[in-house]
């Protein structure tokens, strides 16, 4: 648990350290990129992300020589899997204790753990639930696909994106936060990015330390009390 925090801590200070944005350009063939050129001589072909104190931070060299269609898919895979672990930890921890809102118990009368176990209790008291939750992701998935996914016609290769598709670009913004100029886009990225990847991490941990003893992640951390029952719920630990 104490390396989880001390990692998450590091993590954040980096956050906020200033920022080497990648290559961008105001040419009007580059609108649709969102000003961003592909740049083979620079580190991820000149993508946003790249942030003091740890530049171009690659251990395992899996951006070096790497072909623009492979880079641009990783990067797609990274804004996504980060978009949907910011979410999972904000929910993680506004459904434990001591917040305990839960949108779909009364949590205030029964504590039902961990929320890691949440879906057990929801596949107990409705099993058509998880078919709904099912149907509903795979449609976010559909239309992302038919966005930023190439046809599968003539020259195609799994998981090809379309020339003119920005990497995790799947153009919602309900509250009109996407900024025009290229040089904000790319700085706004970049926080999206640390932060997305803050929540890999973050969710991961929390995860894992709620398996290793079952307890909320609070509690873990002594902020607050352990009033969870083990067998009140479908599946026991």
């Amino acid at each position: 648990m104490k390396i989880t925090i001390l990692t998450t801590l590091l993590c954040s200070s980096a956050a906020f350290a200033p920022q080497s944005i990648g290559r961008v350009s105001t040419a009007v063939n580059s609108d649709e990129l969102n000003g961003w050129v592909p740049n083979e001589s620079e580190f991820a072909w000149g993508l946003p992300g790249s942030i003091a104190p740890i530049e171009e931070f690659d251990p395992l060299g899996f951006a070096k020589d790497i072909p623009l269609q492979n880079m641009l898919q990783w990067r797609e895979a990274e804004v996504q899997h980060g978009r949907v672990s910011m979410l999972a930890v904000l929910g993680m921890l506004v459904v434990e204790e001591p917040i305990e809102y839960h949108p779909l118990f009364e949590a205030y009368n029964k504590d039902i753990g961990p929320a890691i176990r949440h879906l057990d209790e929801v596949d107990a008291q409705s099993p058509f639930f998880l078919v709904g939750l099912a149907l509903l992701i795979g449609s976010l998935e559909y239309n992302r696909a038919l966005v930023g996914f190439a046809s599968p016609e003539g020259s195609f290769s799994f998981q090809q994106l379309r020339e003119d598709h920005y990497p995790g670009d799947i153009g919602f913004d309900p509250l009109g936060l996407k900024p025009d100029d290229p040089e904000e886009f790319a700085t706004i990225q970049t926080k999206e990015l640390q932060n997305g990847r803050l929540a890999m991490l973050g969710a991961a941990g929390i995860m894992a330390q709620e398996l290793v003893n079952g307890e909320e992640i609070f509690v873990n951390l002594g902020l607050a009390t352990d009033s969870f029952d083990p067998s009140s719920v479908p599946i026991q630990f």
